[in-house]
């Protein structure tokens, strides 16, 4: 047996990077895994691997920053699939140069929070409402930004943003049977991470980082992060809700 074996997982930014290795192994687990991201051409992509593989996925176009396409996207996995037991809020977006607070403006804050916390939320929120009658897993995927500060000002922030919004629907659910967690990855291998101009990188802080982080450590590859997801979406984590798990082999001890 899977260890998601009838549960239906919706995930966002399902396209690439840990979306897609979550929802690959999810669905091997026997999940029925709802794909979400806004460039359906991948996603189509990353469905018909699964299927391959003798798994079930469904694809959902979806800006999570767009409250009417958040609310689609719950709507029509209820239409497919009848339930949402987990939910990976995976989709999320950096700054260009991790700008610190010096030198970010107000349109890296309104493009990053948009996403990041506003659209965290908004998945959240139609996640609770379905989930309230039989209970399920919320997970965040944050990252060490918003545990200790790394990165850029708007991306650290709203990263912390979503650190309070853990607790707090683990606060509120707490004994109710919905659980919430999230998990903080340092440097993922991802295209996000790896397409990033190093030219424009904010060298003072990426310095400062260097003062709090072993760079020497390995990074973590996306499926590394999708096992940690994996667990915090199975029955094996059922007693754990409101917790901040860092996942870095060791970087920021």
């Amino acid at each position: 047996m899977g260890r998601l074996d009838g549960k239906v997982v919706v995930v966002t930014g399902a396209n690439s990077g840990v979306g897609e290795a979550a929802c690959k192994l999810f669905a091997k687990e026997g999940a029925k895994v709802v794909l979400a991201a806004r460039r359906v051409d991948k996603l189509e992509n990353v469905k018909n691997e699964i299927e391959k593989e003798g798994g079930i996925a469904h694809t959902v176009k979806c800006d999570i920053s767009k409250e009417d396409e958040v609310i689609n996207l719950f709507k029509e996995t209820i239409s497919v699939f009848g339930q949402v037991d987990v939910l990976l809020n995976n989709a999320g977006v950096l700054e260009e140069g991790l700008k610190s607070v010096a030198h970010c403006t107000a349109e890296d804050i309104d493009f990053i929070f948009s996403i990041n916390a506003k659209g965290t939320i908004l998945c959240s929120r139609e996640a609770c409402k379905v989930m309230e009658e039989k209970g399920g897993s919320i997970i965040n995927l944050d990252s060490v930004a918003g545990v200790f500060g790394f990165g850029g000002a708007a991306y650290a922030s709203s990263k912390g943003a979503v650190l309070s919004l853990t607790k707090h629907t683990a606060l509120r659910y707490a004994g109710k049977g919905i659980r919430c967690n999230a998990v903080c990855p340092s440097t993922i291998i991802t295209p996000m991470t790896t397409s990033m101009d190093q030219s424009k990188l904010d060298m003072e802080m990426m310095g400062q980082m260097a003062k709090h982080g072993d760079l020497k450590v390995q990074p973590c590859m996306p499926i590394d992060v999708a096992r940690v997801c994996l667990f915090l979406a199975s029955d094996d984590s059922k007693p754990i809700t409101g917790q901040i798990m860092v996942c870095d082999y060791g970087s920021t001890l």
